[in-house]
């Protein structure tokens, strides 16, 4: 782990995209509908983001249906200077059970998490790579229980892997959770009370 602080880094990058008076396209992959309500409303002033909802960890399919009802809502009523669309993908939770097996009874936040973060952000730089973005980030770091450090080190990997540049963040920064809890409520977004998968929900 290291202590850059991705947030500087990030607004590194905003002040040359402003400069260069160019919007980039991004996948975002989202977790959820309230996790992604500041990213949506701070990003969208810089990018044309593409939200992919794809969480093959959440348990059960209601959830993981309801979650993408809800991305859609956030969606069509949130304010945005630029586009915003949405990719939802089928629900595939035999991959996460595959891709954390072995872990299963590891306490959140640990190799488990790290896995599961790797399973999601994979995808989604393989989407980005297909669509043929600019960028590719997560709203993960957002959520105070989510490890930033681990999230931008496998962003980075996958960066040099599929060669699609990987946008740094910690969304928390700035009081970024705390202006997404706040959007929930002005919104009336589902905010769910655990992470998303069955681990996580007995551990709740």
């Amino acid at each position: 782990m290291n202590n850059i602080n991705y947030q500087k880094v990030l607004d590194k990058l905003i002040e040359n995209i402003q400069v260069e008076d160019f919007v980039p396209s991004l996948l975002l992959h989202s977790c959820c509908a309230p996790c992604s309500s500041y990213v949506l409303e701070y990003l969208s002033e810089y990018f044309s983001i593409t939200v992919l909802y794809y969480n093959p960890n959440i348990f059960p399919k209601e959830e993981y249906e309801y979650r993408i009802k809800e991305q859609q809502k956030l969606i069509d009523n949130l304010p945005a200077r630029n586009p915003i669309k949405l990719i939802s993908t089928d629900y595939e939770p035999e991959r996460f059970y595959e891709a954390v097996r072995g872990y299963e009874h590891i306490p959140e936040g640990g190799e488990r998490c790290f896995r599961c973060y790797e399973l999601r952000l994979r995808e989604a730089a393989l989407y980005a790579v297909k669509g043929n973005f600019d960028y590719f980030t997560t709203t993960l770091s957002i959520s105070p229980l989510k490890n930033a450090a681990k999230l931008n080190e496998i962003g980075l990997m996958l960066e040099k892997e599929y060669g699609v540049r990987y946008l740094c963040s910690d969304f928390k920064k700035k009081n970024g959770y705390k202006r997404s809890v706040e959007l929930s409520a002005e919104y009336g977004l589902y905010r769910q009370d655990y992470c998303g998968c069955v681990f996580s929900k007995n551990e709740r």
